[in-house]
């Protein structure tokens, strides 16, 4: 593991984006909340949020994070796909680019896991780190395509 001791405490966050992509016919499930599981939205949240946090015991060697700020939004794309979007922020010495990264997978396989019954051929993808900021590599932010 990398020893940060000696960097300094700054501001740094990150912006993750990720899409899943099902039928239709799943989609309007999900946005009209039929499915039998449950509210498939709110359930993602929250295991994004929950991965974002657990990231460290996930990915070798990653540091523990006290996250200062999680969010994890679930909107529609198009009408056979939903974008998952992760920003992460915290006052510290290493950035939170993994824990964003974590938490739109997260998020998007818990769709997957809840709407399986329904829609095999869900496929995650265009997982990406759109931006971040804070540390000592200073900022990025990814091309539009």
């Amino acid at each position: 593991m990398v020893d940060v001791t000696d960097k300094a405490e700054t501001s740094r966050s990150a912006h993750a984006r990720g899409r899943i992509r099902m039928a239709p016919r799943t989609l309007a499930m999900i946005l009209d909340q039929a499915h039998p599981k449950g509210d498939v939205l709110a359930v993602a949240r929250i295991a994004g949020i929950q991965a974002a946090k657990k990231t460290w015991e996930l990915i070798p060697l990653c540091h523990p994070l006290m996250l200062g700020g999680v969010e994890v939004q679930l909107e529609p794309d198009g009408d056979d796909a939903l974008r998952v979007d992760a920003h992460c922020r915290l006052k510290g010495s290493t950035g939170v680019e993994m824990e964003a990264l974590t938490a739109v997978t997260v998020a998007a396989l818990t769709v997957y896991d809840m709407c399986k019954a329904v829609d095999r051929a869900m496929v995650i993808e265009q997982v990406c780190l759109l931006e971040k900021s804070g540390g000592r590599s200073g900022d990025f932010v990814r091309e539009p395509q």
